[in-house]
């Protein structure tokens, strides 16, 4: 039950996938979701390197950089992700037309 509602949050999921292709910046990947506010985005972030899913690495530049990326943890999740995304591709159009 822990886990479905940890990966069952509202963003979690739109978190993974944005984070998919690689290490990104927090704007980038605040833009890539769209409609998150960057506190809740800051707290799903918090959350899913809490659980091991995601790393945080600070550069020490001015003004700092700050880049997440998926970790070994997160990464088995992908076939998941990907299928999961596969079948919303599919059927999206009848559960939006519901």
């Amino acid at each position: 039950r822990t886990v479905v509602e940890r990966l069952g949050d509202r963003w979690t999921l739109l978190v993974l996938m944005g984070l998919r292709p690689g290490p990104v910046r927090f704007t980038v990947l605040r833009d890539m979701i769209g409609v998150v506010t960057p506190k809740v985005l800051t707290q799903t972030l918090r959350a899913l390197e809490r659980d091991g899913l995601v790393t945080r690495t600070v550069y020490a530049e001015i003004p700092p950089r700050v880049e997440y990326q998926v970790t070994t943890l997160g990464k088995s999740l992908r076939p998941t992700l990907d299928s999961l995304a596969e079948w919303m591709r599919r059927h999206a159009p009848q559960l939006i037309g519901s």
